[in-house]
């Protein structure tokens, strides 16, 4: 009787080799939304944030998977990966998702992909047009009740709409077509690539200030030591020469009194 052939491991693709379509149309906001969220929890041990990347819902069936733009998992542990796999990760499926309205995609983003991350129980579901073009406002947000989403009320502003995101704490605000997370603790958005860029650099730029001020006291701290040891040695000298002189002057009283006789 033959042997059974050995099985052959499942893979789970890192990607599907293609181009990513509409690149230039979303990748300002993919390109401010990611990084700010990593940015946002980079010291929350407990909060997994990515974006554009394979999440695995079924173990061997690696075509059973979705790539949100943009997703938020909570509970989950904070550490990069290549792929996201449900069965192994405790945490489950993704808390938040936001997905950018192409012109490729827009259609699907309402409807199929909308009833997917549903029926996954992802608690929060966003949708963002960077023009404008498919979806107005550019911005809609929904929150997962029972089995289905119901949108999120939204507050309209000067510059265009926020809406808040429970599950980041979050308000997304739309400054006329552009996408913006806002701190409603802090009052200040999260800051863009440029932003951060520019942050980092003035970081720098204050550390080897602190830097050079240490550079500075520490030198004069040495000068002080060194000024004090000096004055210490002087105070030693003038004691010794005071010692000295007070021997002398009690040499020469013996000497007057042998003189006289004394």
């Amino acid at each position: 009787m033959a042997e059974p052939l050995p099985s052959r491991p499942v893979l789970y693709p890192e990607t599907d080799g293609q181009p990513t379509p509409d690149g230039d149309y979303q990748g300002e906001a993919y390109r401010y939304v990611v990084p700010a969220l990593q940015a946002r929890f980079r010291t929350r041990p407990d909060v997994y944030a990515s974006g554009d990347l394979f999440i695995y819902l079924e173990k061997d069936n690696p075509g059973n998977c979705i790539a949100p733009d943009a997703f938020v998992v909570l509970g989950a542990a904070n550490h990069r990966r290549e792929t996201y796999r449900l069965w192994e990760e405790p945490a489950g499926v993704p808390d938040f998702v936001l997905e950018i309205v192409s012109p490729s995609t827009w259609r699907t983003d309402l409807g199929a992909k909308r009833e997917k991350y549903a029926s996954l129980g992802v608690r929060e579901y966003w949708l963002h047009d960077p023009h404008g073009r498919h979806l107005q406002p550019a911005l809609a947000g929904y929150r997962l009740e029972g089995s289905a989403y119901v949108p999120l009320p939204a507050i309209q502003t000067p510059g265009g709409i926020a809406m808040r995101s429970d599950v980041l704490g979050l308000e997304l605000h739309l400054d006329g077509d552009d996408l913006r997370l806002f701190d409603p603790v802090s009052g200040e958005y999260l800051p863009n690539f440029v932003e951060s860029e520019a942050g980092r650099r003035a970081a720098e730029a204050r550390g080897r200030a602190t830097e050079a001020d240490l550079r500075k006291s520490e030198a004069g701290r040495r000068t002080a030591e060194a000024d004090l040891r000096v004055a210490e040695t002087g105070r030693r000298t003038a004691e010794a020469d005071l010692r000295a002189a007070k021997t002398r002057i009690a040499e020469l009283e013996r000497a007057m009194r042998q003189r006289r006789g004394e």
